[in-house]
């Protein structure tokens, strides 16, 4: 069992930091963290030789699933893919040969290991005020291994450090791969296409895996994108409103960009009767509850979906093998605020602290329910109509399209928001299959891993993800809170499902303990903080009755 937070909030801190002064490298600087991560004190191997039998595999490529196996795990590798017969035909003489540690998986499918590729790693040092720990926890236990991390407040070793930790594994956590925001590689934004190529070639000095953008003037963007392609760093870019007149998914695309965050600055390369989006002559991009309200008022202001803009800014970005990020489940509180806010899995997985960061507020990030209207949920309704049709059609024309789930704001928790996103690219068009190849190969390839993860394919990594039931036919079987079910032989209703084991380098998992885990970690802060057990209110005061 992992030590308790407490005790970890005990263990000796991770010694990192970091200083610069503006035009120059940053330069490390001891700084205390907060929140250190746990040693690992859980899962089972790696083993020589894991024999897991009698499995239905989906491997990830799109092919339907296939089985019964035996899958051998050979140290931290796919050994062998024994096929033993047909479902209710096994035949014994075609059985893998015996291992060091065996598991009956009769009835249960096997998924390739999920790739996260919008994440964020908090800790207690962000204003989400939640360990780590609680993070790296969920994401293993809905069976997320891979993940690509898009920055945070920390400087760059904290988070390299915590890799570094992960591929040793020695805590429980993803791999991971490192992209900081581009704004935060030095003390400063760089404002001149100097300290721009600086900026980049710092960030791999200090160990990035690629630079994650959000705004920066013209020169010095599309000059970071060159510095970034010439130096072999991939690049991601959430198009902030400060620079899509001059910078959307065509003009940045063109300049090396291989993927977007989101959606913004794909309508607007699409107007067609305007050059910038139609906003109110009263917005300020800096009044949260304008930007997001306004945010779903713009795919209607862009070409129609099958007209000589849409197809083109497509064709132009299929020919560039351009990668969409869509993170629909990031934005999905703007269209059903009730539906995300009253989430089943709060109760028990919500840290009162992230409760606080989510309530309606002028200064928290991703908090804009100020005053939110009927009017502002059917435009995003209508937002996402349009949206997830280009989506779609990108994906059905051979774009690439990957699941990110952008967790810890606008009621979106970590791990429960990555199934939230499949089930959003079901939504959108995608086949499960295809919803679970977005999950696998195409966020593999995403971050250059497709050699190594998202696929089962002898000599891969072990990363798997193994649930009892069929996650073709039914995704909610991998939330942490499973799915109902009536027994009619009973009468009673159930509650089925919940990944039960993931596997990462060939450790093996119990993801239902893992999400134990979590779940003590809250009852923990809620005792602290003399909240009872269930729903956590949002409103301080009711003047409804």
């Amino acid at each position: 069992m992992a030590r308790s937070r407490s005790a970890a909030l005990t263990t000796l801190s991770v010694i990192v930091g970091w200083t610069c002064q503006v035009g120059l490298a940053a330069e490390p600087q001891k700084a205390t963290v907060p929140d250190p991560i746990p040693a690992r004190t859980e899962g089972v191997g790696p083993h020589k030789r894991i024999v897991l039998r009698n499995v239905t595999i989906v491997n990830g490529t799109g092919a339907p699933a296939q089985g019964p196996y035996d899958v051998v795990i050979s140290g931290d590798r796919i050994g062998e893919l024994k096929a033993i017969g047909a479902p209710g035909a096994i035949d014994p003489k075609l059985r893998a040969a015996a291992g060091d540690y065996e598991m009956d998986l009769t009835g249960y499918y096997v998924l390739p290991g999920f790739v996260d590729t919008h994440t964020h790693l908090h800790s207690l040092g962000d204003k989400q005020h939640v360990p780590s720990d609680y993070i790296l926890k969920l994401w293993l236990g809905h069976g997320v291994t891979s993940v690509r991390d898009v920055g945070s407040d920390r400087p760059i070793e904290w988070l390299v450090d915590i890799k570094q930790r992960s591929a040793r594994n020695e805590i429980v956590a993803p791999r991971i791969d490192v992209y900081p925001m581009f704004h935060q590689i030095l003390a400063t934004p760089p404002n001149d296409v100097n300290t721009a190529r600086q900026a980049i070639r710092d960030a791999k000095r200090r160990g990035a895996d690629g630079i994650k953008f959000i705004n920066g003037e013209q020169d010095v963007l599309f000059a970071a994108l060159d510095e970034a392609e010439k130096i072999g760093l991939r690049t991601t870019m959430h198009h902030a409103q400060q620079v899509v007149a001059y910078a959307n998914v065509l003009d940045t695309s063109a300049h090396g960009l291989d993927s977007m965050e989101h959606w913004y600055g794909l309508p607007e390369a699409m107007f067609t009767d305007r050059s910038v989006q139609g906003w109110p002559t009263d917005y300020v991009n800096t009044d949260e509850q304008m930007r997001f309200g306004e945010a779903g008022r713009l795919w209607k202001q862009s070409a129609a979906p099958g007209s000589d803009s849409w197809n083109k800014v497509m064709d132009k970005l299929l020919e560039r093998k351009f990668v969409l990020s869509p993170t629909f489940t990031a934005y999905l509180t703007s269209r059903d605020f009730m539906r995300m806010s009253r989430a089943a899995w709060h109760d028990e997985y919500t840290m009162p602290s992230l409760w606080d960061w989510y309530r309606p507020s002028r200064v928290n990030h991703g908090s804009y329910w100020f005053e939110w209207t009927t009017e502002h949920e059917v435009a995003w309704r209508e937002n996402y109509q349009l949206w997830m049709r280009f989506v779609n059609e990108y994906k059905n024309r051979g774009g690439t399209v990957t699941v990110g789930s952008d967790s810890g704001y606008i009621y979106n928790l970590y791990g429960f928001g990555y199934i939230q996103e499949m089930e959003l690219l079901r939504e959108a068009g995608f086949s499960s299959l295809e919803v679970i190849h977005a999950a696998t190969e195409a966020g593999a390839k995403a971050l250059g891993h497709e050699d190594t993860v998202g696929t089962i394919r002898v000599g891969r990594k072990a990363d798997l993800v193994i649930v009892k039931g069929n996650p073709v036919a039914n995704l909610k079987l991998l939330f942490g809170t499973g799915t109902l079910r009536l027994n009619d032989e009973s009468g009673q209703v159930e509650r089925i499902g919940g990944i039960d084991y993931v596997m990462k380098d060939g450790i093996m998992y119990d993801a239902r303990k893992l999400r134990a885990e979590v779940r003590e970690m809250v009852l923990r802060e809620k005792s602290e903080r003399h909240i009872g057990p269930g729903p956590m209110k949002i409103e301080a005061v009711d003047h409804s009755h």
